[in-house]
This record gives structure tokens, C-alpha cells and sequence, in this order.
């Protein structure tokens, strides 16, 4: 039986590859396991039926047999300890790969997210240019620490794992702000992530999603 993950009928990241179930493709295509997807608009996402998968009314949801998930982070994580591919076998290697998607989701991402809700809803307020650096530096101290984590290696953990997923997925988020542009060895991480070609076909089906519904 195929997994099945929910996704927007109607992305709006307009085929970025940013809204929340790339990750959780990006996973099962980099563990080789097939699956379909049910697209769900906004109105959808609201609906007693959807909220019995998602009590928060949000994608992805993951269904597999009598099995039922939500969050991205956690779905990642369930495919990675049930597949190969995405944590190493060592014990201790295998510890540090779940603790870099924690920080990921946890240390990465918070202030990312806060920059781009600043900038979606508070842009028109007469204090927001006051708050933008703040935003902008908290991104800036967080990149700092992870770019003289990360130095020379090509991936977190000396090998690609689902930290590594976790931690790019976010990163995107930036691309176009010049903000990962200020540490060269961030951009160039990104870019070896989205240069996988899981990550590739994860990318064209999230892709493909919005060019149906842009020609609707």
C-alpha cells in the first residue's frame, strides 16, 4: 500500500518548493518509497474531515495503512528510522542527525518564519522599518553560528541525512532575501541539497501542482 500526504490545491508559494509537504517528498523520494497525494484547498483544510487528520487545519498529513501523522518534522523522522537512507546506522551518528532536524525546526527556522510574517503583515505599520533589522540581525546571528558549525563540510554530520533535509528545506526560506549570501558556505549547502536528485523530483511534483492550477 502507498502512503498518501496532503498538499495545497493552490500553493502560495506559487511553485517555490517552500510549502511544508516538500520536505516530507523530498524524504520518501530519497528513501525510494512511492506514494500519491490529495490536494486540499484553504476551505478544506478547515473541514471536520481534515481536522480528524490535522486538528490545526494545515498540510502536510501523512496516512499510511492504519497510520496517521502530521507535522513535517515528525513525518521525516518516521520515514527516516523505518527506511534506509536518511540516518546513519551508527548510534551516536544517528542521535546527532535527529538533533540537527530539532535544530532545524527549532533554533533555524523561528526567526526566519518571524522575519517573513513581518514582512506579509506589518509592512504598512510606521514601526516596521524600526523592527526590520532587528529581524534581519536575529536571522544574521543564527546563520553566523551555523555557517562556523558547518565550515568546510559538505553536510552537517560528514554524511547527507535527514538533519540535513530539515536544515535545507528551512534555509530555502531565505533565498532571495542576501541574507545566506553574507556566509558563502550556506548558499553553497543549499544548493548541494537542492543539487540531489531526490530533492530535483520532490521539486518538479510540488512544481507541477501549481503549473496545473495556474493554467485552470
Amino acid at each position: 500500500m502507498r502512503p498518501t500526504i496532503t498538499a495545497f490545491k493552490n500553493s502560495p508559494d506559487r511553485g517555490k518548493g517552500l510549502a511544508r509537504d516538500m520536505p516530507v517528498r523530498w524524504a520518501l523520494e530519497e528513501v525510494g518509497r512511492p506514494y500519491d497525494v490529495r490536494l486540499v484547498s484553504f476551505s478544506e483544510m478547515k473541514q471536520a474531515a481534515h481536522r480528524t487528520l490535522q486538528p490545526f487545519g494545515q498540510i502536510p498529513t501523512y496516512e499510511d495503512g492504519d497510520l496517521a501523522l502530521f507535522e513535517s518534522g515528525a513525518i521525516v523522522l518516521h520515514l527516516a528510522q523505518r527506511h534506509q537512507g536518511l540516518l546513519p546506522d551508527d548510534a551516536n551518528a544517528r542521535a546527532r542527525a535527529i538533533m540537527w532536524m530539532f535544530a532545524a525546526l527549532g533554533t533555524i527556522e523561528p526567526p526566519i518564519v518571524e522575519r517573513e510574517i513581518a514582512a506579509l503583515v506589518e509592512r504598512d505599520e510606521t514601526w516596521y522599518e524600526q523592527r526590520r533589522p532587528i529581524l534581519e540581525q536575529r536571522v544574521r546571528d543564527r546563520l553566523n553560528q551555523l555557517s562556523r558549525r558547518l565550515g568546510d563540510d559538505d553536510w552537517l554530520e560528514h554524511e547527507f541525512s535527514a538533519g540535513d533535509l530539515m536544515m535545507v528545506a528551512v534555509l530555502r526560506r531565505l533565498k532571495g532575501s542576501g541574507l545566506l549570501e553574507e556566509h558563502p558556505n550556506v548558499p553553497a549547502y543549499v544548493a548541494r541539497g537542492e543539487a540531489r536528485p531526490a530533492f530535483k523530483r520532490a521539486f518538479d511534483a510540488q512544481l507541477a501542482v501549481f503549473t496545473a492550477g495556474s493554467t485552470i
